[in-house]
């Protein structure tokens, strides 16, 4: 294996630093690189960061779905995160009603075989009775499977009650486990839905008033008294409201074990897409929706204050054509997900470095360190000695348009499509490999 030496880079809190990369690991971080010897590869960074690879601990690669899985496999998903700068990945094991939690990771893990990045699991919980908390044990215990999600909306399919909640948190807790919870009152939804539609609305819009703020906010304020009662460690995926970030923000001060994402989209986009053409609306269907203006500057507002620990991006992308177009006459029937595994990084620092709401210190946590963290993954997030060589040179200076003509992910379409980044991922490394370089593609 190469013994690498990346020199005259800037490792955000740590300062100029060489940075030597040796058997995957990075065995050294010193300020003069001058007597190596020449058996180091050099690699210039001078005028670059050096970050630790980022981490997106929410996607949904090839998830299976009534329209057909979602467009990007474990290949082309991973290809793309590595072209974006993420070096690892948490999917998601969701079991069908009554199937062994084991049974079902089994059939993941073949799916995820092809990914050319580390993928990691959340497991489903999507039923209960007396033996899933065995199951739930096996999970920690056998598999290593450090979290379980849960969805509060989807009702009729995958989503569990707030009294199979609990039996879910009380043994999460016995087990140090976390859960990460879909926070969605699925009952007011799915009433709103089928009002929405015999009211005469068919189109995209009908998904975003079926999807009103409160249903967000009421499931979060439940959650949040549930890990009052039970002290579980409870992770909010996906918070797409000024609201409800402020109750977690809240239950933080309080001391208790919450923690949160919010998702890249939320901070980018909002909800005017949806009164567009439905080639342009329809992309937009995800859950929860896009929301107004004034919570997309509640959310920053939000992340600057700490109360975020994590931006992700639910990467679920589905074609226009083929897949969302089976909703063009009822919402409804519209796969819900968009894409953003490739963007993630860069539309952080577009619109947040670059517009100084945070620094790069905290957006190399949130990308990165806090996922580590959160969910073990042992090595990961940052830049130390020992530490696995997960690494990306970071070009601040790099411009390029968002177009899905020119993407690594697999869809027809890109929400973002047109809007104009700074900064990119010039060379990734995975463990200690070269495995991308923006110039020649990936290796």
């Amino acid at each position: 294996m190469e013994k690498i030496a990346i020199c005259g880079g800037t490792i955000p809190g740590l300062g100029q630093k060489n940075v030597l990369i040796d058997h995957g690991n990075v065995v050294d971080l010193i300020a003069d690189s001058e007597n190596l010897s020449d058996d180091w590869i050099r690699m210039d960074a001078a005028n670059k960061l050096v970050i630790p690879g980022g981490i997106d601990p929410h996607v949904h690669l090839q998830l299976p779905t009534e329209a057909g899985p979602s467009s990007d496999d474990f290949l082309s998903g991973s290809k793309a995160a590595l072209a974006g700068g993420t070096t690892a990945l948490i999917d998601f094991v969701t079991p069908s009603r009554g199937q062994l939690l084991s049974e079902a990771y089994a059939n993941r893990l073949n799916e995820a075989s092809r990914a050319v990045v580390p993928v990691n699991f959340h497991m489903g919980v999507t039923w209960w009775d007396e033996t899933v908390p065995g199951q739930m044990r096996w999970c920690v215990e056998e598999a290593g499977i450090k979290s379980f999600k849960v969805y509060l909306a989807y009702g009729s399919t995958i989503g569990i009650t707030m009294q199979q909640l609990r039996g879910v948190m009380v043994e999460a807790a016995r087990l140090q486990a976390v859960v990460a919870v879909h926070a969605e009152d699925g009952t007011v939804i799915d009433r709103l839905r089928d009002e929405i539609v015999a009211s005469g609305c068919h189109s995209p819009l009908g998904h975003c008033l079926s999807r009103p703020v409160e249903t967000e906010v009421a499931a979060v304020a439940e959650v949040i008294q549930l890990v009052r009662e039970t002290g579980c460690a409870v992770y909010f995926v996906h918070i797409s409201t000024a609201p409800a970030a402020w109750l977690i923000g809240q239950a933080k001060t309080e001391g208790l074990p919450v923690m949160a994402e919010t998702c890249i989209q939320y901070l980018v986009l909002n909800d005017e897409v949806y009164r567009r053409p439905f080639n342009l609306s329809a992309p937009c269907v995800i859950s929860p929706p896009l929301r107004s203006r004034d919570h997309v500057a509640g959310l920053w507002k939000a992340l600057a204050e700490g109360v975020f620990d994590v931006v992700s991006t639910d990467h679920c992308p589905f074609n226009l054509k083929g897949q969302k177009d089976k909703g063009i006459n009822d919402f409804r029937l519209i796969p819900n997900g968009a894409g953003g595994i490739e963007y993630r990084l860069s539309l952080l620092w577009s619109f947040g470095v670059v517009n100084r709401l945070i620094d790069p210190g905290l957006w190399i946590r949130l990308v990165s360190s806090n996922p580590a963290k959160i969910f073990g993954l042992t090595g990961q997030g940052e830049i130390r000695r020992g530490g696995r060589a997960d690494l990306v040179i970071w070009n601040t200076h790099s411009e390029r348009i968002i177009s899905a003509e020119n993407q690594f992910q697999c869809c027809d379409t890109n929400i973002y499509e047109g809007i104009r980044i700074e900064g990119g991922a010039e060379v990734v490394f995975l463990q200690g490999k070269r495995v991308f370089d923006s110039n020649t593609g990936l290796i």
